[in-house]
Formats: structure tokens, sequence, C-alpha cells
């Protein structure tokens, strides 16, 4: 599923395509709030574990604010920003922990990173949202699509519909994540983030999010109790959120005119 060459006004075309889900929900604090999810599978895929202790300084969070802040930004945009990500990731590579070499830009791997994405895009919807109808959840992953695809990274990695997505998803954290020494560096931080959104939401509702195949090689009991504060927080987020301007309740980095 290789991304085929296009003219460049279809290119054009291509990034104005309405994505009104992903503009819903991709900006929204409360997607920020749920990314401790993606982390935690992130530092179990070796690869790119050893690309965040080998080419982030200065705290995983503090580079993850920025990161992100530039992804969310390409997703609302119209402009061809096509170049941003290869550009940003040509030099993270090397050899992780395993032994294996690494580059980040590998599409296989840099898909698996956007996958950790898209699955807390979805569980932030069910935490804080409600959930979506089996027609939005497909509505919402082929608009995801068209927001990978701005990034001009093959996509052949890619699945093709919501419910081969979740089989991918699955199938890839049964069999290829694994706990690294890198990945035990990364943990507390990743569990306890110092910055950004989610230092504001405690650990217990931390635990409460995480995939429970990161919970599982990461040795994190998720209790009822967790549970109870991940409800407790999303309650007392949305009605404090409910009480913003829409404008308000988004991250900075998706407040902008799409042709700025």
């Amino acid at each position: 599923m290789s991304t085929p060459t296009t003219h460049p006004d279809c290119a054009d075309q291509r990034r104005r395509v309405p994505m009104p889900l992903v503009y819903r929900y991709l900006g929204d604090k409360r997607f920020a709030y749920a990314l401790p999810r993606a982390l935690t599978l992130q530092i179990l895929q070796p690869g790119n574990a050893a690309s965040l202790v080998q080419h982030v300084h200065g705290g995983v969070w503090a580079h993850k604010s920025r990161a992100i802040g530039q992804m969310v930004y390409i997703a609302y945009s119209n402009r061809d920003l096509t170049s941003v990500m290869r550009t940003a990731h040509a030099h993270v590579k090397g050899t992780d922990s395993t032994g294996h070499r690494y580059h980040s830009l590998n599409p296989e791997l840099f898909y698996f990173q956007h996958a950790t994405y898209v699955d807390t895009l979805f569980a932030s919807i069910d935490i804080f949202h409600g959930g979506l109808s089996r027609d939005e959840k497909e509505q919402l992953y082929r608009e995801c699509c068209l927001w990978y695809a701005k990034y001009d990274i093959s996509d052949r990695a890619q699945p093709a519909t919501y419910g081969e997505f979740t089989e991918y998803f699955d199938d890839y954290c049964a069999t290829q994540l694994t706990r690294t020494p890198d990945a035990d560096s990364l943990r507390h931080e990743a569990l306890h983030p110092p910055t950004w959104y989610p230092r504001k939401v405690p650990a217990a509702a931390i635990r409460a999010m995480l995939n429970p195949r990161a919970a599982q090689l990461l040795d994190v009991d998720v209790s009822v109790a967790d549970r109870a504060a991940l409800r407790a927080f999303a309650t007392t987020t949305n009605l404090r959120l409910a009480m913003l301007p829409q404008k308000f309740r988004l991250i900075p980095s998706a407040r902008h005119d799409p042709d700025d």
C-alpha cells in the first residue's frame, strides 16, 4: 500500500479533504491527557525506545509536547507540510537494546508510532466523550488515514479499515513489544509525566487508561480504585472544559487558521 506519486493539484486537494471527526477530537485537551497510553506503548517497541533514549534530551514529555504539538498542527493544516516529518526524523537511527538497527523513518516503525496515537485517540473518545458508533469509528479511522497521508511516509503498514486496524494493533502489541533496558529507563517518566497536559492527570487515572498489553509488560496492576479515579478525572475534566469556549478546549497548535 505504498503512497502513489500524485499530481501537485491532486495533493493539494487531498490536503483539503475535510476531517470533521479528527478536527473535533485530535486537538482536544482530553486527547493530550490520554497520551500516557501512547507513550507507554512506544517505549515497549525496542527501536522506538532506543530512539527516545539516544536522541531525546531534556525529558521525554518535554520532547512529546513539541513533537505532538507539531503533529496536531500538521493534521489541522491545509499547507503542504509533507517535508516536516522526514526532516525531523532523518537523523533518528541507531542500534536498539536487542542489537537490531533501527531508523525512525522505517515505514513499519513510523506507522506503529502513529498507530499508538490512533489507538489513544479512540480511547480518549471512549473515556471522555462516551464513545462512537460503529459507523463513526470507521469514519474516524478513514480520516486518520488522511491525516497520516499528510506526512508523505509510505503507508504500506497501514490497514485499510478500522476492523483491520484493531487486528493489526492487537497482533503487533502481542508479538512485537517487549520490555528492554531502554523501556525500564523510561518507565517512571512515562507513568508519571512531570510536564505538559499529562502532568495534570492523577497517577491512578494514568494506570487505568493504559493499554492492557502495556500494563502487563510494565508490571502495572490496575485496580478498581484506579478505574474509579479515571472516571472521576473524566467527569471533572468534562465539567471544567464545558465552561470554556470551543476554541479553548483545544491545545494551542490546533487553534490556527488551516491555511496559515
